[in-house]
């Protein structure tokens, strides 16, 4: 029966970092929907500022499309970081292409990594997951 045992343990290991990995990409992409929305709306700023012989104070009035566009980002940006620690990869310096956490060099652009101690998934407290999805949907409202 352990035999069973471990193997129901590593399915649903398996389903959950799969789980986890499909959230993370569909907020990323939902920001990034949520982003070429608020592009639109800056470019119909500035264009109508345009056809009326107008200028644009661009910190007055695109600020807060430019501080949302900003918030979406590192949201993306946290989420592609998390997603690379689920499947035990990190990001070239250089290239910025995905390796092997335990990679000496770059297979892409052969630069030298240094060591870096990866925190394990596993070991990524469960409310932390939980609390970045949650402020996620604040932003949504």
């Amino acid at each position: 029966m352990g035999f069973f045992n471990e193997i129901g343990k590593k399915t649903t290991e398996a389903t959950s970092k799969i789980t986890k990995e499909t959230k993370l990409k569909i907020k990323m992409n939902d920001n990034k929907n949520k982003i070429s929305d608020l592009y639109e709306e800056i470019g119909k700023k500035v264009y109508e500022k345009h056809v009326r012989e107008e200028n644009i104070n661009i910190k007055e009035e695109l600020q807060e499309q430019c501080e949302k566009i900003d918030d979406l980002s590192k949201e993306i940006e946290e989420a592609r970081q998390e997603i690379l620690k689920l499947n035990k990869k990190r990001q070239c310096p250089k290239c910025y292409a995905e390796i092997e956490n335990d990679a000496v060099f770059c297979s892409k652009c052969g630069y030298k990594l240094e060591t870096v101690d990866v925190v394990e998934p596993e070991q990524i407290p469960e409310e932390e997951t939980e609390e970045k999805s949650g402020e996620a949907e604040d932003i949504n409202e």
